[in-house]
């Protein structure tokens, strides 16, 4: 089956369908999604695992720069936040690939890219990263990054 994400044109209905496909892989990586209520929330989805939530904002890219995807990790044009989100799920189309962001690891930047193809990139330790998701502050291996004070 092709990825008919690419064959997606309105960016709306792209991120819509983006968040259809992090519902369905969070419950294969056994976790619990919850979507707020409304677009009014500063993040798409609360995930649960063993009685510990998080926020995560999902967003997606087919936009190709170089040998990366160039990702924007923003709202309305402002980075996000720790006190808006914990995480960014970032889905790389053209390759099929999840990246776990923690907001912290962004930097306040207004987008990231994203190399799937290329082994030791920036963000190459978050791709296919859920575990992070059921991490918790004591077994994450960025405690700084995944679970700020």
């Amino acid at each position: 089956m092709t990825n008919q994400g690419m064959d997606i044109q309105h960016p709306k209905a792209r991120g819509e369908w983006a968040e259809l496909r992090f519902m369905t892989r969070a419950a294969e990586h056994g976790l619990r999604v919850a979507k707020p209520w409304g677009d009014m929330s500063p993040f798409d989805f609360a995930v649960e695992y063993n009685g510990r939530f998080l926020r995560v904002q999902v967003k997606c890219t087919k936009y190709r720069r170089g040998r990366s995807y160039k990702c924007h990790v923003t709202a309305n044009g402002v980075p996000y936040t720790r006190h808006e989100s914990d995480f960014i799920a970032a889905y790389v189309i053209p390759a099929d690939v999840w990246y776990i962001i923690p907001i912290a690891a962004t930097h306040g930047q207004s987008h990231v890219m994203l190399s799937p193809h290329r082994p030791g990139s920036r963000y190459d330790r978050y791709k296919e990263a859920w575990h992070l998701l059921r991490a918790t502050a004591e077994t994450c291996p960025w405690h700084d990054e995944c679970h700020p004070e």
